[in-house]
Formats: structure tokens, C-alpha cells, sequence
């Protein structure tokens, strides 16, 4: 299929598909017009990447770990032993910037107070 027919079914942008390429998340044959050919195979990593970056992965973490993932119904399921404990740094990654985000949420807080005492 070509870049259109994958944007339409799997509703990312071809700019973005392009994106996904350079960053060597999906590797499509080129016909010898210079064409992009995806497969079945394509939808399917689009749709995984997609998942990977809602849940606050970076492209180059994906990149590292989408290999290492295999679907398992509606989940994703890890195949190699290392993607576990890779996983487990990003997701405590993730719990530090929510702690931060909290903390200056409160400082925030602090000063939009300040400023209804000051009325």
C-alpha cells in the first residue's frame, strides 16, 4: 500500500509517518519510482508506536523496544528479557516528572492564593 492508504488507516498524518521513518521506527520497501510500499506489518507498527508514545515513551526509547514487543490482544507484550527493567526506568522517569509537575503545581497554587488574600 502506499503512504495515503496508510493514513488513512491508521489516521497519523504523513508527516508524520515520515517522522516515524527517520527515526527508524518503520522501514518500508522502495519501489524503484522512489515509492514508499508499506505492508500489513506497517498499520500494525504504526498502531504500537502510537500506543508506546500515549504512554509517554520518547521515539528513541520505542525504537529500542519496539522489537522486543509483540501484541498479545489489546496488549503489548515484551519478548526479551532487558525490555522489562527498560520499561520499569522509563515508567519511574514518568513518576518523577509527575512529582515535579505536582510540586510546581503547588507552587502555583501557593502564588494564585497570595494573590486572593492580597484583594
Amino acid at each position: 500500500m502506499r503512504i495515503g492508504e496508510l493514513v488513512r488507516r491508521t489516521g497519523v498524518n504523513e508527516r508524520l509517518l515520515r517522522y516515524y521513518e527517520e527515526q527508524g521506527l518503520l522501514d518500508p520497501a522502495r519501489l524503484p519510482s522512489g515509492y514508499r510500499e508499506y505492508t500489513e506489518e506497517h498499520v500494525e507498527t504504526v498502531r504500537r508506536v502510537r500506543c508506546l508514545l500515549s504512554a509517554g515513551l520518547s521515539t528513541s526509547t520505542i525504537a529500542a523496544v519496539l522489537p522486543c514487543l509483540r501484541a498479545e490482544g489489546e496488549r503489548l507484550a515484551p519478548t526479551c528479557p532487558d525490555v522489562v527493567g527498560q520499561l520499569r526506568r522509563e515508567r519511574d522517569r514518568i513518576d518523577q516528572a509527575m512529582r515535579d509537575l505536582n510540586e510546581s503545581r503547588a507552587a502555583l497554587d501557593l502564588v494564585i492564593g497570595a494573590a486572593a488574600i492580597g484583594r
